[in-house]
């Protein structure tokens, strides 16, 4: 008995470090997924944030037609990485909104100058309050609206190359 007693502390050893190595080599999925998917999207009512620009509105988005909504801010780094792929999609004739989060309109202006601007309308949230309502926890995080303004699928984080035939397919299966 005496001698079980002695190889015990390694026995918890490498209990342990068997618990740490599996976590490190299959680690838990802690991507937030947002609740609103499959259901209308929320009452949104927010100002333009560039002059000359509308806002987003939740009825703009029960036109019939697929759209995307961008979560975004100019000071996020992954914002900049996605901007190229969002202009691939707007040139192949998806419409974008985006949802401006605690930003301000000279940094938006300046984002746009150096990254291309997708977007046909720029909602300001400077609060995060759509972004909640959303279901969003962070930034860039992009939705796809049917044409019926139901929420039917989320992308969690920047958007890449090799996204966009996903995207275009869910695009078109939203129609």
């Amino acid at each position: 008995m005496r001698r079980l007693l002695i190889w015990a502390p390694l026995a918890l050893f490498a209990l342990i470090f068997g618990l740490v190595a599996a976590g490190l080599i299959k680690p838990a999925d802690r991507t937030i997924r947002s609740g609103m998917i499959g259901k209308p999207l929320p009452e949104l009512a927010m100002k333009p944030l560039l002059p000359g620009r509308p806002g987003i509105a939740t009825a703009d988005f029960a036109t019939g037609k697929p759209r995307l909504l961008n979560v975004f801010a100019s000071w996020c780094i992954p914002c900049i990485a996605e901007a190229p792929q969002l202009l691939k999609l707007k040139q192949a004739g998806l419409e974008i909104d985006a949802i401006a989060i605690r930003d301000t309109p000279d940094a938006v202006r300046a984002f746009l100058a150096r990254n291309g601007d997708p977007y046909a309308r720029i909602g300001d949230d400077p609060t995060g309050k759509a972004q909640i309502a959303l279901g969003s926890s962070g930034v860039p995080e992009t939705f796809l609206i049917n044409g019926r303004g139901e929420i039917v699928d989320q992308h969690i984080g920047d958007i890449r190359a090799d996204d966009i035939p996903a995207i275009l397919r869910k695009l078109e299966a939203a129609k």
